[in-house]
């Protein structure tokens, strides 16, 4: 090869490595509950038409995020579920002063479509309902899942928990506890609102916030950004007022 030769091959793998180099620098990393995944999927696409910039997300499991986070995996953007905030603001890998809440979202209530509309305005109405119901069906808690561990604190709440068990299908996500409720094989549904998209089902609503506070998705600029004011930007994207449009449509509510 002649040294004409390898001086261009030379010139074009340094222009190669460094386009690489400028994408990957260009590019925004954000990890995530999957309970935030669809709005923040939907949004991802306009931020990146205004900005310029390329967003990577990844969602997982609650506890999993959380503790890639707490572990200082490198990250620019980072997204958890309220209580966790504390922990990851304690761990150093990110920076406090950037949290901004996202978005909230409920644990709803369902039953089969045409059913008569129980009342769910308090909790002593839901418990009423409950134990009069001949069968619910929420998501198994025992992986994590954040509607089925909201469903097991509001049955703790109310003193029911044991006498709940026998009338009780756990079920595997949300899409698979509103099946159940379409078909008739349980009378009462709860998950989390944005998963209540069965069209045999009947939404009723939100449980009352003292039983079943919403569950709260806040988001920082990790301590270990690559470009902290494009993190930066995109979290004030992800809470704008079109954001917050994105949101509503999904049943989840704007901020706190």
């Amino acid at each position: 090869m002649t040294r004409r030769r390898l001086s261009v091959v030379g010139i074009l793998l340094l222009t190669f490595v460094s386009a690489r180099g400028a994408r990957a620098q260009n590019e925004i990393t954000l990890i995530g509950p999957n309970i935030i995944d669809t709005p923040i999927k939907e949004l991802v696409p306009g931020f990146e038409t205004k900005s310029g910039h390329k967003v990577k997300a990844t969602f997982g499991s609650v506890v999993s995020t959380k503790d890639q986070i707490v572990r200082g995996e490198p990250v620019d953007v980072a997204l958890v579920e309220v209580p966790y905030d504390a922990e990851v603001i304690s761990s150093g890998n990110v920076v406090s002063g950037s949290a901004v809440a996202l978005a909230n979202v409920s644990l709803g209530v369902a039953v089969r479509k045409g059913a008569s509309r129980p009342d769910i305005s308090s909790a002593d109405a839901v418990k009423r309902m409950l134990v009069a119901a001949k069968s619910i069906s929420y998501p198994d808690a025992s992986n994590g899942a954040a509607a089925g561990v909201a469903a097991v604190e509001a049955l703790k709440k109310l003193g029911i928990s044991e006498e709940m068990q026998p009338k009780t299908k756990l079920s595997q996500g949300g899409a698979r506890a509103m099946a159940l409720v379409a078909s008739g094989d349980v009378e009462i549904g709860l998950t989390l609102l944005p998963g209540m998209t069965n069209p045999g089902i009947d939404v009723i609503g939100p449980l009352p916030r003292d039983l079943s506070p919403p569950i709260v998705v806040i988001g920082f600029v990790s301590a270990k950004a690559k470009d902290p004011a494009a993190a930066k930007q995109l979290l004030e994207y992800l809470s704008s007022p079109d954001a917050a449009a994105v949101y509503k449509a999904q049943r989840f509510q704007p901020g706190r």
